[in-house]
């Protein structure tokens, strides 16, 4: 019984830090309260704890920790803006102008002072400042 209650008290910091290490000690646990259940001795049931919590870290979370990292990111706001092919429409240079960008109306400035791109031609947003679109 004891066993349970462990895996249960691991596995409230589980949640609320969602580190994945707690809910490998959970199950070491319960694997330990199995063995309890099936009348192994103390020493046996802390032994199967701490192999079963040392396997799953050791084996488990290296793969789990590798499939977090290569999800692919989503970028979002002006990450997802950075990059983007926008069209001129009212002339710009390094002064301003306006763009349309991603369906929304946009001021611009040129990256690169005495660069003007004139109505109907193609820029791409090298970085966005404040509400001003930096184009090439």
């Amino acid at each position: 019984m004891w066993w349970l209650i462990v895996a249960a008290a691991l596995g409230v910091p589980l949640v609320i830090t969602a580190m994945p290490e707690f809910g490998m000690f959970a199950i070491g646990a319960g694997a330990a309260a199995l063995t309890s259940a099936l009348g192994a001795g103390t020493v046996a049931q802390f032994v199967v704890f701490l192999a079963v919590s040392v396997l799953l870290v050791v084996f488990v979370r290296p793969v789990a920790m590798r499939s977090l990292r290569s999800r692919p990111q989503v970028r979002m706001g002006i990450e997802a803006l950075t990059g983007a092919t926008a069209l001129v429409l009212e002339q710009v240079d390094e002064h301003g102008g306006r763009i349309k960008l991603q369906g929304e109306v946009w001021s611009a400035r040129a990256l690169d002072p005495g660069q003007v791109f004139a109505p109907g031609q193609q820029v791409n947003v090298a970085q966005i400042d404040g509400a001003t679109a930096l184009v090439l």
